[in-house]
């Protein structure tokens, strides 16, 4: 019975398929969960992973590179991963709105500060590295025009922008900007996690952190990433009766529906405008914000949780690194290795510069423990911000998280511009003129928080 069981999965894994099935996504979701649990289990009990705090999702995907179809090809992923990292990249922008503050009156000079201090970091990143690509290494090497802004889609994007940006440039067949990004998401999270670490051990020794006087003092549920019973929050409120829906399932077929209708839209311009084909993803985003205004108008919005929708979209983004970092094809990897390695040291260098540095000039108040989460933001993900932020302010009094929420209401749509429009402009021959424009926007935001007096005289 075995026997008969094993050949009938061999006949019909991922691996042998010559047809992609709705069977695949089960393999594939099935192997990709198994991984997830493995490196849950090695955060729990493996020292050396609990000091460097590297997240289980980072582990399964480099589990699954490393076993599956673009390593030794042990485990019978499909050659779709790459594909459902830009499915759920729709689910993810499809939540955002949903999950975010409104604006608050008082305290306008901390969320402003906060604001002109990421929107000129991000922007700055994006130039840096569009120019140092297409100035440097593309005078150097044959390269994708597009090759230098990897760099930011994979730091300041993470996995969901890199797979975003990788699928726009796939549609051309363009195929090695996907791992390229994905390549540079994975170097990124690696980087904030150990650099983010040496700079918190700097940080206390210089007595530059506010409530943490000592890095050894870490609690141990940070490390090993288990709560125990007294300090476990909710993830979130019931706002239906489960005999009529689970609130569960409300509120993510909420996620699932704008995801739809994002995809909907953009395949409409896609069909009236042939050629022309908006991100899956950007129109998502524009979905859930009309379906917020509809929500809020109608006191909707009361019965959907945005702690429940941000655990869901914190779900499928595990998924989407898990999936990312499989699908990553190290042949390419070794092909580009040299100018891949030249523009992600230079991209790290160039931002730890701008954090520590921006990081004194922007805030008043706890600048360390901002510049730390900006540092994990700026070269892996928000979550990872999040972490290292936690590391620094376990009890959060910074309020670091409160100026950002409110100030990422107005980079939410810079940062999805961004997205939408590099692949346009580097697939037409404006590349130059995308990465001259984010110098000019950042150094603007620079110059109109100078004026707004926002820049620390003396520190």
């Amino acid at each position: 019975m075995n026997a008969v069981f094993f050949n009938e999965y061999v006949q019909t894994s991922p691996r042998f398929m010559t047809d992609f099935t709705p069977w695949t996504l089960f393999v594939d979701t099935g192997i990709i969960s198994v991984l997830l649990l493995l490196g849950k289990l090695m955060r729990v009990k493996i020292r050396f992973i609990q000091k460097l705090f590297i997240p289980p999702s980072l582990l399964a995907g480099f589990m699954g590179l490393a076993l599956g179809p673009h390593g030794f090809g042990l485990i019978p992923l499909s050659t779709q991963t790459g594909t459902y990292a830009g499915i759920l990249i729709a689910f993810i922008f499809g939540a955002l709105p949903l999950t975010s503050q409104k604006a608050a009156k008082g305290d306008g000079a901390n969320i402003g500060s906060m604001w002109a201090y990421s929107q000129a970091g991000m922007l700055l990143q994006w130039a840096f590295g569009g120019l140092l690509g297409l100035l440097v290494l593309n005078q150097i090497w044959p390269l994708n025009p597009a090759f230098g802004i990897t760099m930011p889609s994979g730091y300041c994007g993470g996995h969901g922008t890199a797979a975003a940006i990788g699928q726009a440039f796939s549609q051309f067949g363009y195929d090695e900007i996907l791992t390229l990004a994905m390549t540079a998401a994975t170097f990124g999270i690696v980087a904030a996690v150990i650099i983010g670490l040496v700079i918190i051990k700097w940080g206390t020794k210089k007595g530059h952190t506010s409530f943490l006087a000592n890095y050894d003092d870490l609690p141990h549920e940070l490390q090993t990433g288990l709560l125990p019973g007294d300090k476990r929050e909710s993830m979130g409120e019931s706002s239906c009766s489960s005999i009529s829906i689970d609130p569960l399932t409300f509120n993510l077929i909420i996620v699932a529906v704008i995801a739809l209708g994002g995809y909907c839209i953009s395949k409409a311009v896609s069909h009236f405008m042939p050629g022309f084909e908006l991100p899956v993803f950007s129109c998502a985003f524009v979905v859930g914000i009309f379906i917020r205004k509809i929500f809020d108008r109608t006191k909707t919005s009361d019965y959907v949780c945005p702690q429940t929708i941000g655990h869901i979209s914190g779900a499928f983004t595990d998924f989407l690194v898990a999936f990312g970092i499989a699908s990553i094809k190290i042949s390419v990897v070794v092909e580009y290795i040299a100018p891949l390695l030249i523009l992600l040291v230079s991209g790290l260098i160039v931002t730890l510069i701008y954090v520590l540095v921006m990081s004194r000039k922007l805030m008043k108040d706890c600048w360390f423990e901002k510049a730390i989460f900006t540092w994990g933001w700026f070269t892996g993900t928000m979550a990872m911000g999040i972490a290292l932020l936690r590391v620094v302010d376990p009890k959060m009094k910074s309020r670091c998280l409160d100026s950002y929420a409110l100030a990422y209401l107005f980079i939410a749509p810079v940062e999805i511009s961004l997205i939408t429009f590099a692949p346009v402009a580097f697939l037409n021959g404006y590349g130059l003129m995308f990465a001259g424009i984010c110098l000019a926007a950042g150094l603007a935001v620079l110059a109109t928080a100078y004026i707004k007096g926002w820049f620390i005289k003396k520190q």
